[in-house]
């Protein structure tokens, strides 16, 4: 059996081992593992007719949808690429909920499915796929540096390491260091032991450097809140605690039952009817153009650091892994979570070795676990999984010696590109940037032969993502 899996997954070919396998799904799991507390809360809102989705419903679906799809991706395609629902549509949707009388979530959660379906067609179709395939290299190794750069962010950001300084402070400088330029708090503390840790393991080679930084941390934080009483950096009905823990207080929470009752509750057609057309297309258009090319730069970083991307830039089953992820779509959209992608935190199991989808099963199977066992979710905090996502972005930054810095027709898109992902938390707008540059620089090199004409239309398309508020107001929404 064990070289049957091994001849499946190709586990030997690309350089793995069963246990490197197991340690890098694991690492994924405990990565990625706040969304299950997260997405419930940033979808916990009434939308117009007072209903709610319900936190326990949320939580369970998150984890049960994430669990499938990160599984189907490690079987079906076989690459280490987990699942789960995508930061940057479930705040755009709600958003929009809150903002856009007479939408429900049924509604918007409707637009999510369509926008699913119309990407899963344009895989069938192979647009996707030739999308893909028609962006530079540079601008592809650019995509993974600049990945690297928002997912270290993230990790920094998450530790209370770095934060955003409130618009009262009237300054002009929109991030520091800790709180008021110190750092504070034990959070922060075990934040920067388990990095020191992780680093000194990765120096000596030890292996499962990542995951052992993790659970160090982990057990650390536990000890911490147990002896400290520190609590959440922001409670309901309290003042905001700057030394505090970011979102998970590391401890056992409470059980709630499983409640699968938000499967089908999706309507395709109630924002064309609420909105109209127009509008219910134009934030289809949104959605879709998010969860387009999100998950194409996440594949494309994740891939190049998993070692798996040929040299004339091309993956392995891309058509698979497409697909999937435009499933993730629809099946986030289909039970009320919110589009569900390929996860950047995947990075972490990546980076502790996983090269192929065993990594997926383990985490897809410990995704399912969570969803009866939520509790236990909350012993990892974000300040211990955070120094693996830094050390992550460090490894993914190294690629930015094979860009050609002499080429400017590369160097300014690859330039704005690294840098608008973590200056805007998107990776989508980094990709905007960088495809709507490189038109135009080329453009003006007097190379426009030079221009796939899919690039054409793909920038095309960010002009009308980046400007599609004025469109809005123009009419009239």
């Amino acid at each position: 059996m064990a070289s049957a899996v091994d001849r499946y997954f190709k586990i030997t070919e690309r350089g793995s081992t069963v246990a490197r396998e197991i340690r890098g799904g694991l690492a994924t799991f405990f990565a990625l593992s706040y969304i299950v507390v997260l997405n419930p809360l940033i979808l916990s809102g009434a939308d117009a007719a007072g209903d709610h989705l319900g936190i326990p419903r949320v939580a369970a679906m998150t984890a049960l949808v994430a669990g499938i799809l990160t599984i189907l991706m490690g079987v079906w395609a076989k690459h280490p690429f987990a699942l789960a629902t995508g930061l940057g549509v479930n705040a755009f949707v709600a958003v929009t909920v809150a903002t856009h009388p007479g939408v429900t979530w049924p509604d918007m959660m409707g637009l999510v499915l369509v926008a699913g379906v119309v990407m899963f067609v344009l895989v069938l179709t192979g647009f996707r796929t030739a999308v893909f395939k028609a962006v530079p290299e540079g601008l592809k190794t650019a995509i993974v540096v600049g990945i690297g750069v928002f997912i270290a962010l993230i990790g920094l950001v998450n530790a209370g390491f770095v934060r955003r300084i409130p618009d009262a402070a009237g300054t002009t400088v929109p991030l520091g260091l800790g709180d008021a330029g110190r750092l504070i708090g034990w959070p922060t503390l075990v934040f920067v032991v388990g990095l020191f840790l992780t680093i000194a393991l990765m120096v000596r080679k030890v292996r499962g450097a990542l995951l052992i930084g993790i659970i160090a941390a982990t057990i650390l934080a536990n000890i911490v809140e147990l002896v400290f009483h520190v609590g959440p950096s922001v409670a309901p009905g309290q003042q905001p605690n700057p030394a505090g823990w970011s979102l998970v207080v590391p401890g056992l929470g409470n059980v709630a039952p499983v409640d699968l009752s938000l499967f089908g509750k999706a309507d395709p057609f109630g924002a064309f009817s609420h909105l109209g057309v127009l509008g219910a297309l134009l934030l289809a258009f949104v959605i879709l153009l998010s969860i387009f090319f999100d998950a194409m730069g996440t594949m494309v970083g994740l891939a190049r650091e998993a070692g798996s991307m040929s040299e004339n830039g091309q993956i392995p089953n891309v058509d698979r892994v497409l697909l999937v992820d435009a499933f993730g779509a629809i099946a986030g959209g289909g039970t009320s979570i919110s589009s569900n992608q390929i996860f950047v935190e995947s990075g972490a199991g990546i980076g502790e070795g996983a090269r192929t989808g065993l990594a997926n099963v383990v985490t897809g199977i410990l995704l399912i676990v969570a969803m009866f066992l939520t509790p236990l979710i909350n012993l990892v905090p974000f300040e211990a999984v955070a120094p693996a996502l830094v050390i992550v972005g460090f490894l993914m930054f190294q690629q930015v010696a094979k860009i050609d810095w002499q080429d400017i027709g590369i160097a300014i898109p690859a330039f704005l590109t690294i840098g608008l992902m973590p200056f805007t938390y998107s990776i989508a707008n980094g990709l905007g940037a960088g495809f709507i540059s490189y038109v135009l620089v080329r453009l003006f090199q007097g190379r426009a032969r030079d221009i796939h004409p899919l690039m054409w239309a793909v920038a095309a398309a960010f002009l009308i993502f980046f400007g599609i508020g004025p469109v809005e107001k123009l009419l009239g929404f």
